[in-house]
């Protein structure tokens, strides 16, 4: 009889499991559908972390819910079903047009971002291309806004352009990874998602610093719109960080060997130890010219890159600042989307992301 009794008791406890789970179950989903209504829209990564579970667990949730049809399970995450919105009157879908200066190398993660966030928000988006020219871009923003009834704009314009025109626009715009003047050509400031390219080059001088160096240098492509902030970085940062700048150059390594040849022996001559190279194919091309030549990496010479899209290929592997590219897009979405539903009862908005700094065989000393 003993046996049976512990038997019994085992039972229990095991019904008592279940009941437990069944019950954290319901309070879970309970919780995520209070972010859904609170938000609108949510994330399978940002639950996670909020709820303090697994992102398989979140998704479960998600798809228990979607079929109790309580949500819509979307890439990413879930939004409100159409018969759940907010308002009490229908609402009109809202259309933004994104005009980007590429569509390859950088942009391509931006561009998902953002129709990521747009697809979670319920917002359509029209994209074009252009290229970095400023002529290019104001033609293309009046051809999307002659075809489009768009609400709001989100547009990465070349740095030459003084913006008038875009301040100008009867319709919400936010620059896109450019920076919003301090003193703007209209009186309507301008909104920018961007990243902060001062703390992006701060962590690759602090970490050449930790390693050891005290001799670095830059070398920046006058292909990017970013090229001017990366140096101004520099030359801020570098006795900051204790370090002495003795190169700096803007120009282009990626086809040019004979001038990487000449950068590596200008690093033998000012006894540079360590050099930051935006971006990644020139840097990549540096590392080529420096293994042609003899030049160790890294014992004889660190590298990083700038911009992280293909510095893991490298060899050795490139440690690489990695700029927000996403989150850019996500969070300019966002934003467009809190200016059309607030108005002008909330302030303007310009945020800046910090970059990530990826450490790599190409910049650690082994002793």
């Amino acid at each position: 009889m003993r046996g049976v009794a512990n038997e019994v008791v085992n039972l229990d406890q095991i019904g008592s499991n279940v009941n437990t789970a069944n019950f954290l179950n319901v309070q879970r989903r309970e919780r995520l559908l209070a972010e859904l209504h609170k938000h609108g829209a949510v994330r399978v990564t940002e639950l996670a972390v909020l709820l303090r579970v697994s992102p398989i667990t979140i998704r479960r949730d998600i798809a228990t819910l979607a079929r109790e049809k309580r949500l819509t399970r979307v890439h990413g995450g879930a939004m409100l079903p159409p018969d759940a919105a907010r308002s009490p009157q229908p609402v009109q879908r809202l259309t933004l047009g994104m005009i980007v200066p590429s569509l390859d190398f950088f942009w391509p993660q931006v561009i998902t971002g953002a129709r990521t966030a747009a697809a979670m928000l319920g917002v359509d988006l029209r994209l074009r291309g252009s290229s970095y020219d400023p002529a290019e871009d104001r033609r293309q923003i009046a051809q999307l806004m002659d075809a489009e009834r768009l609400d709001g704009l989100l547009v990465a314009p070349d740095m030459r352009d003084d913006l008038s025109g875009i301040g100008a626009l009867p319709v919400p715009c936010v620059l896109v990874e450019r920076a919003a003047p301090a003193w703007g050509p209209n009186p309507r400031p301008l909104e920018s998602v961007r990243n902060d390219h001062d703390a992006g080059v701060e962590v690759a001088l602090r970490h050449l610093a930790a390693q050891g160096h005290r001799r670095v240098g830059l070398i920046a492509t006058p292909l990017s719109p970013n090229a001017d902030l990366i140096e101004h970085a520099f030359e801020l940062g570098c006795p900051v960080a204790g370090l002495s700048a003795e190169i700096k150059i803007r120009d282009s390594l990626r086809t040019d060997t004979a001038l990487a040849i000449e950068v590596l022996r200008l690093c033998r001559l000012t006894e540079t130890t360590a050099l930051i190279v935006h971006s990644d194919p020139d840097a990549i091309a540096l590392s080529r010219a420096a293994a042609a030549h003899g030049v160790h990496i890294p014992d004889d010479l660190a590298l990083i890159s700038y911009d992280d899209e293909t510095a893991h290929l490298g060899e050795p592997p490139l440690t690489a600042v990695r700029p927000a590219k996403g989150q850019i897009g996500r969070m300019a979405v966002e934003m467009i989307v809190s200016r059309l539903g607030e108005g002008d009862r909330r302030p303007a908005n310009r945020l800046l992301l910090v970059p990530d700094l990826i450490v790599r065989k190409s910049s650690i000393r082994y002793h």
